[in-house]
């Protein structure tokens, strides 16, 4: 039989050929290969193998005349890096398996071994990331996130502009226990329960586009407030513990940047109304739907009692560390896993509920933390670091903190936050170092940054869930975002210069 194609006699004489099925399967097949997929892939192997078989790069000399190497294994990590990155931003795999490959291509190419590459993934930061995670799934599973929420629209009533303001302050509130992108997720269908009240139709409105922005904004704002709002907070910390040799506190650590969150959660409100001005001043109904959803929710039960009482304990004991003796020496990782076990003992949780965790997140911060600790084991940010320090070495060390922080608040709208952390926090410290700064303000600032990317969808995942409302177009959002990230720079300006001195923490030495 032949193999090509088949002839058929159409009745008329004329033969028409027609593709053996052969073809047709080999035709479709090409047509599912995703080819801009598979350029990303070997674009990012290039970038690797180009760094890692590059003739050896000239030392990096210091103000001091010392002399830094690059070795190969610190070349490596710069090639990996810019692997990681590639796979990250165009997710040609799971963010998860992109971040296994990190300690697979270390392990494999001796840049560092095995069990240090893969011992990163299961550091204590890791495991307070789990934790958190495990927070939001009670707050969420109990029905104590739906409760808050109802109650505020109790609250605030029915006046448009403090529905919004409420809103907000609910989002950033929930941020302080719970992932900020888990509270987007809760709290999205309840504004859309709003806005149907407000707008019966799928017709765009001001309002519209000024609540559900304003819910992306407020998510980032509330999300840098404490150690639970995000997972690259305890990431963070975990990096400036190792490089900086100092370890910040929980307390310490919302001291510092409650009033930047806040601050900004209510210019964000003003923003809103400025931008956004609702074509309506009230929504007539909303607030008897609301008390008839709470009362639905009948008396707090067993589980959402003991939920509260757990996390409220919890955050007490992270807050309350530095004070307690018993508690001094105690790691926050193992405070927030004590609150996990109860949960399962308590049967707030249960075993199914391991499967709703979600393990990509975990992973990806897993990955980023050997990413981070490779390039700092390898000597290959301390290297980098001293090639770019003639940039700044006449700069005044508030325009070194200020420009430093553009960059990660610019870049952490194209790039995963985490892997925007893991690369410039160990630069700016070492040059933060030579310069006599603070490396505490670069660890805030660069993290309230981080936290706030207002300029593009992909910056965030709460960002491209309020996309999802269809209120607005990805050029609206960088509009507004646009004036926002300038506003945040200012704030993060007069922190740096005048009010985190105030506080106890001085920018210079």
């Amino acid at each position: 039989m032949p193999s090509g194609d088949e002839n058929k006699n159409t009745g008329a004489g004329v033969i028409e050929k027609r593709p053996m099925p052969e073809t047709i399967y080999l035709s479709r097949a090409i047509r599912r290969i995703d080819f801009k997929r598979l350029f990303f892939i070997f674009l990012g192997l290039f970038l690797f193998f180009i760094v890692y078989f590059s003739p050896p790069w000239g030392d990096a000399v210091d103000p001091l005349g010392k002399h830094f190497v690059l070795t190969r294994e610190g070349k490596a990590a710069l090639g990996l890096f810019l692997l990681a990155v590639t796979w990250w931003v165009f997710e040609v795999a799971p963010i998860a398996i992109t971040s296994v490959a990190v300690g697979v291509i270390q392990a494999l190419f001796l840049i560092r071994t095995a069990r240090e590459a893969f011992t990163d993934f299961m550091d204590p930061s890791i495991w307070f990331i789990f934790g958190s995670l495990m927070i939001g799934m009670v707050f969420t599973k109990t029905g104590l996130t739906q409760r808050m929420a109802y109650r505020m629209l109790v609250i605030v009533g029915e006046r448009t502009s403090m529905i919004y303001f409420g809103c907000f302050l609910m989002i950033a509130t929930l941020t302080l226990v719970m992932a900020h992108t888990a509270v987007a997720a809760t709290v999205f269908p309840l504004l859309m329960a709003i806005y149907a009240l407000y707008e019966d139709t799928e017709k765009q409105t001001r309002f519209g586009k000024g609540l559900f922005i304003g819910m992306a904004f407020a998510s980032g704002a509330g999300s840098v407030v404490t150690l639970l709002g995000s997972a690259r907070a305890p990431m963070a910390l975990g990096f400036f513990r190792e490089f900086a040799g100092v370890e910040i506190s929980f307390l310490r650590f919302s001291c510092y940047m409650a009033p930047v969150g806040f601050i900004m959660v209510i210019s964000i409100w003003a923003f809103m109304m400025i931008f956004f001005h609702p074509e309506k001043k009230s929504i007539p109904g909303l607030h008897e739907r609301a008390k008839n959803l709470h009362a639905r929710l009948g008396p707090m039960s067993r589980n959402e009692v003991l939920a509260l009482i757990v996390v409220v304990l919890t955050i007490a004991m992270l807050g309350l560390r530095s004070f307690i003796p018993f508690l001094k020496h105690a790691d926050n990782s193992a405070i927030i896993l004590s609150a996990t076990l109860l949960f399962f003992f308590f049967n707030i949780l249960s075993i199914k509920d391991l499967e709703e965790i979600p393990w990509n997140i975990v992973l990806l911060f897993g990955g980023a933390m050997s990413m981070g600790f490779c390039l700092w084991q390898t000597g290959a940010d301390n290297w980098l670091a001293v090639k770019l320090l003639p940039l700044f070495w006449d700069a005044h060390w508030f325009a070194f903190v200020m420009v430093m922080t553009l960059i990660v608040l610019l870049t952490t709208n194209f790039i995963i936050n985490v892997a925007v952390i893991a690369f410039s926090l160990p630069i700016a410290i070492t040059v933060a170092q030579y310069m006599g700064v603070n490396p505490g303000v670069m660890l805030f600032s660069f993290l309230a940054a981080a936290g706030m990317p207002f300029m593009l969808l992909i910056g965030a995942a709460p960002n491209a869930m309020a996309y999802g409302s269809g209120q607005f177009t990805s050029r609206e959002f960088f509009k507004v975002g646009l004036p926002a990230s300038i506003v945040l720079m200012i704030l993060l300006g007069i922190f740096v210069r005048v009010i985190w001195p105030l506080m106890g923490m001085p920018p210079v030495f």
